[in-house]
């Protein structure tokens, strides 16, 4: 794999460990720096929403890719969305500098050959989904030799914490503050003689304790809970975190604030908002055909009604509407349009000609499936960005880090895992 990283691990063997820590800290810095350069020189593709925005301005600097995009079929939408690297040699036809893609995400994949041999059997997989049993295995499996006490952090029931029993030699702590899901999880460790404990804890709690000797390992933690369990095992000085992150959104915080000292003092650092750190976790490459069918069913109504709402406000911006109820799903547009509507103090005209409208609505959603799709090659580069900036911050805090991914990108698009294990006092 070309990059830093396939250098990094060269390095990793030959050199002597302070020297192999100080070339992964600068292998790291320099291939965020490169990606936060590039995404910068780019942001006029990532950062416009197309739902809100029927004209990015994007659309009009470079005509010849956007004729290239809207000349795709709802096939052909869905074939590249599903093929970043692919879409962005195509994407480069129109624009060369979209050539550096495949370089800047590419990331080699961390040992999961025994992902089979330690994936939780179906028969004890009880209440746990095949597709999550198959992530705990292959992210077990990548994790190899546990060598300490496992603390499996926002555990639920428990699943990765019993995937992770067998192969342990000491003890399997669960932390989760559903109590509901506590008592689940350890009636299942009961059932199936797995030695796990899980406790109902708040990880967020000022007064959380951390286990002695703990391996704190996190299978898809979203956003201030994986940055938690990284800031809460340096600064305890842990032996190990094993973490794959997941919403890197879901923070307090109004934009990202970076962990390492060395994003936090780059003067041409990107400053990512919220809405832009949910562009990382926007694919669909796991949901099932039904899904996708209603997703697109739903963001035709929206963009619909937003036609509509735009006539009837006077006013040509996009006016956002809340999560609707469930039971609108299998409705139609019209009631759509009145619960949308009634929701944002509108009121339709009695010869609201819906049909017409749910006919712009389809026209809009082609648009902006084809103008996502541009959007969508930049959601590897930034979860990347972030994902290097926790791994520098490990570093920092003595750490050495190895960063992959640990299983293929269809059985989860969030398959990048940090694994960092505390230097020898020696190094």
């Amino acid at each position: 794999m070309p990059g830093c990283f396939s250098a990094w691990a060269i390095f990793r063997v030959t050199l002597p460990s302070a020297a192999s820590s100080h070339h992964r800290a600068d292998a790291f810095y320099r291939r965020w720096q490169r990606l936060n350069d590039w995404l910068a020189q780019h942001r006029e593709f990532w950062q416009p929403t197309p739902f809100a925005d029927p004209s990015p301005a994007w659309t009009k600097t470079w005509p010849a890719l956007a004729d290239r995009v809207a000349r795709l079929s709802d096939s052909d939408c869905v074939q590249w969305d599903d093929d970043p690297v692919a879409l962005a040699e195509w994407v480069a036809g129109a624009l060369p500098s979209f050539r550096e893609f495949g370089e800047l995400t590419g990331i080699q994949p961390l040992a999961v050959e025994l992902a089979d041999q330690n994936t939780l059997p179906e028969v004890r997989a009880t209440d746990m989904p095949g597709r999550k049993r198959l992530q705990a295995g292959a992210f077990a499996s990548a994790i190899q030799p546990l060598k300490h006490n496992v603390l499996d952090w926002c555990c639920g029931k428990g699943h990765l914490a019993r995937t992770l029993a067998p192969l342990c030699g000491g003890d399997v702590t669960g932390f989760e503050w559903n109590a509901t899901l506590v008592d689940d999880g350890n009636l299942l460790a009961g059932k199936f003689g797995d030695a796990v404990t899980l406790q109902c804890q708040d990880v967020m709690a000022e007064n959380l304790t951390m286990p002695p000797d703990a391996h704190g390992v996190a299978l898809h933690a979203c956003g201030d809970l994986h940055r938690r369990l990284m800031r809460k095992v340096a600064g305890e000085g842990l032996p190990r975190v094993s973490v794959s992150p997941c919403c890197y959104h879901l923070t307090e915080a109004l934009d990202y604030q970076p962990l390492s000292r060395r994003v936090r003092a780059s003067k041409n650092g990107l400053e990512l908002t919220r809405n832009e750190l949910r562009l990382a976790v926007r694919e669909t490459v796991t949901a099932p055909k039904r899904v996708r069918e209603q997703t697109r069913r739903i963001s035709r109504w929206r963009l619909g009604f937003d036609g509509l709402q735009r006539q009837l406000r006077g006013v040509d911006a996009y006016l956002p509407v809340p999560s609707h109820p469930t039971r609108l799903t299998n409705g139609d547009f019209a009631t759509f349009c009145r619960w949308a509507a009634g929701n944002r103090g509108l009121e339709l005209p009695g010869d609201t000609d819906f049909g017409v409208w749910e006919r712009y609505g389809e026209r809009r959603r082609q648009e902006v499936s084809r103008h996502e799709l541009v959007r969508h090659l930049f959601r590897r580069p930034l979860e990347l960005w972030v994902v290097l900036d926790y791994s520098m911050f490990l570093e920092e805090q003595g750490y050495d880090v190895r960063l992959g991914t640990f299983c293929e990108r269809q059985l989860t698009p969030r398959n990048l895992l940090i694994d960092a294990e505390k230097r020898s006092v020696d190094c």
